[in-house]
């Protein structure tokens, strides 16, 4: 499969077009960037940390039956992935109270959710990614209600997944977002999951190993990525 034209430069991916129309080549980047772009930083090994911990995921996802656009490592900087139709509207668990949730509602970081919450967002850096609900989605032809229905219980079924894995690794999955697309007829999950785009922390210290700690200013970014993989028995030789 080769690589091809340069179609997107995102925050910390960038995604070529090859010489099939069904596959694309993502490339992950060592850019970091958080509040829509107000905080960028250069993390060195990042993108390769990110590339080989999604694999692992999405590997882990396709056996449990949950169909992704992973396809294959190319090496530790490239997948290739199937090309979706994206649906502009992500979804979101979560199992603790964290993030936006706290400020919006007033609650205490870390108050488990019993059952955890799901929330639909719309893609939109310039708006922020606001959150949307079902009908808002519908009405604006952004997906339909039976798209809608089955990204919800492919985001639980992730969520249940997951959850379970990292539990593993003595690990608490706070939360995280999901995208999903359409291929052939059939949605698809897409784009990554990696500590970029979940928050996870320490079951006992509830040390925080994802992206908050570069949004908090913490440091050691890469390095709690890597100590993440390391738990759930991701390889990183090759970087």
């Amino acid at each position: 499969m080769l690589k091809q034209t340069l179609l997107y430069t995102g925050k910390a991916k960038s995604v070529y077009e090859t010489d099939h129309p069904d596959h694309l080549i993502l490339v992950f980047r060592d850019d970091a960037s958080a509040f829509n772009g107000e905080k960028v930083a250069q993390l060195d090994r990042k993108g390769k940390v990110n590339n080989l911990f999604n694999a692992f995921i999405m590997e882990k996802l396709a056996e449990a039956g949950i169909e992704t656009h992973f396809e294959k490592l190319l090496n530790p900087s490239e997948v290739l992935v199937k090309r979706l139709d994206m649906i502009p509207v992500e979804c979101v668990i979560r199992n603790y109270a964290a993030g936006s949730l706290c400020r919006r509602l007033g609650i205490e970081e870390g108050k488990q959710l019993t059952p955890p919450t799901f929330e639909l967002f719309y893609k939109d850096d310039g708006l922020g990614d606001p959150m949307v609900n079902e009908s808002q989605s519908i009405a604006l032809g952004w997906a339909t209600a039976e798209q809608l229905e089955q990204m919800k219980k492919l985001t639980y079924q992730v969520n249940d997944v997951l959850t379970a894995l990292f539990d593993q690794g003595d690990m608490l999955l706070v939360d995280f977002k999901l995208e999903f697309g359409v291929f052939h007829g059939r949605i698809v999950l897409g784009d990554e999951f990696s500590p970029d785009g979940c928050r996870l922390w320490d079951k006992n210290t509830k040390k925080k190993l994802d992206k908050d700690r570069f949004r908090q200013g913490l440091g050691d970014v890469v390095e709690a990525y890597e100590e993440v993989a390391q738990r759930l028995g991701i390889s990183l030789d090759s970087i």
